[in-house]
């Protein structure tokens, strides 16, 4: 795969430059090691038969070579509690896919509403301390034309974080927008 564009969020790209260059590096030979096939054949009323790229597919090769890089898991496990009520619920988590140190990587080929609550994550982790920076990695526009209805694009997340300017979040996020190999 390839990047086509990268956006900097309260100097999101910059502390990665700086502080975590191994991590930039390893992010982008990730990212070009992964192969996207249009190997799922689909089913949906609006494009039967269409061959489309895979999901699944590209989650497994990020996984399979972030590991390889030393990328862990991080998940914070915690009770819920209410304030003036006995509820109790055990068990909650937070969960990122991919961490080296303090920097965070989800790749997200989802719905809309888990791109932006990748956003919500990062800031949990970095008001925990567990964080200097996120990195979410996403499909560009024209990837996403050839996947399945309900993945989401990075060009509307950067569009919606311009417009919350540094509100939300609070935390320095480079947000990678990626598409296959032009020889697809």
């Amino acid at each position: 795969m390839r990047i086509v564009y990268e956006y900097s969020h309260l100097g999101g790209a910059e502390i990665l430059q700086v502080r975590y260059p191994d991590c930039e590096r390893e992010i982008a030979d990730v990212i070009s090691r992964v192969k996207a096939q249009k190997n799922k054949i689909s089913s949906e009323k609006t494009m039967p038969g269409r061959a489309l790229f895979s999901p699944k597919d590209m989650n497994d090769q990020f996984r399979e070579a972030f590991r390889s890089k030393g990328y862990m898991e991080l998940r914070d496990t915690y009770t819920i509690t209410l304030p003036n009520s006995d509820i109790e619920i055990r068990g909650a988590f937070k969960q990122i896919d991919f961490v080296k140190g303090k920097v965070l990587v989800e790749v997200q080929f989802g719905k809309y509403a888990f791109m932006f609550y990748d956003m919500a994550k990062f800031q949990y982790f970095f008001n925990e301390n567990k964080a200097d920076v996120g990195i979410e990695i996403v499909p560009c526009h024209a990837l996403h034309t050839q996947m399945s209805t309900g993945v989401s694009y990075g060009e509307q997340l950067v569009y919606d974080i311009e417009r919350l300017k540094r509100h939300f979040p609070a935390v320095p996020v480079k947000v990678i927008l990626i598409d296959a190999d032009e020889s697809v």
